[in-house]
């Protein structure tokens, strides 16, 4: 059990039937009234957001989520195999287990983190930027510039960004995981 007094961000906590890690608390003490703790939590499995408010003191279950580092190995059939980079155990998860940011796994990649809650994956974080090369883009074209707009281009692990005008088929780009953005050339 955990003291709503003693949350902190990365904290994380069992509430309504989720697994929520606390992203921003602030301790209120009104002048007239008990005190209180006003708390943005995010769900681990889901994502979604929530803001709640508890009683100065009020005991909540913690939750203990484990955390591995893993690197990703290879696709077999719809699951995608990762290797435990500590003890070297592999496991398979689906597309869906992974999430959104599937699409930019590649081959050997590093730095990948699984967190479980009871001996079940409920997330996992790749790291936050990757590096990839561009297979399919259309051509550059004159007066194209490198300021204002973009271009779709694939990447080779089939995802598609917007990238700038200057960006030619075989450039390694560096991606933002997070939010699809193209950072820079490499």
């Amino acid at each position: 059990m955990i003291s709503s007094n003693d949350f902190r961000p990365g904290v994380t906590i069992v509430y309504n039937n989720g697994i929520w890690q606390v992203v921003e608390f602030m301790h209120v003490k009104p002048g007239k009234g008990a005190a209180f703790v006003r708390a943005k939590l995010k769900n681990i499995e889901t994502g979604n957001v929530l803001e709640n408010t508890f009683r100065a003191g009020e005991k909540l279950p913690q939750a203990i989520v484990e955390k591995s580092d893993m690197q990703y190995l290879y696709k077999s059939g719809e699951n995608y195999t990762l290797m435990d980079t500590a003890n070297y155990e592999q496991i398979e998860l689906s597309a869906e287990t992974i999430g959104s940011t599937v699409e930019f796994l590649k081959e050997g990649l590093e730095g990948i983190t699984v967190l479980r809650y009871d001996n079940r994956v409920i997330g996992v974080d790749l790291p936050n930027t990757v590096e990839l090369e561009v297979t399919d883009t259309v051509p550059d074209e004159r007066g194209d510039t490198s300021s204002g707009g973009g271009k779709p281009a694939t990447l080779e692990t089939g995802a598609t960004i917007t990238v700038p005008f200057h960006i030619k088929v075989g450039d390694k780009l560096k991606v933002d995981t997070r939010n699809r953005k193209y950072l820079t050339r490499v």
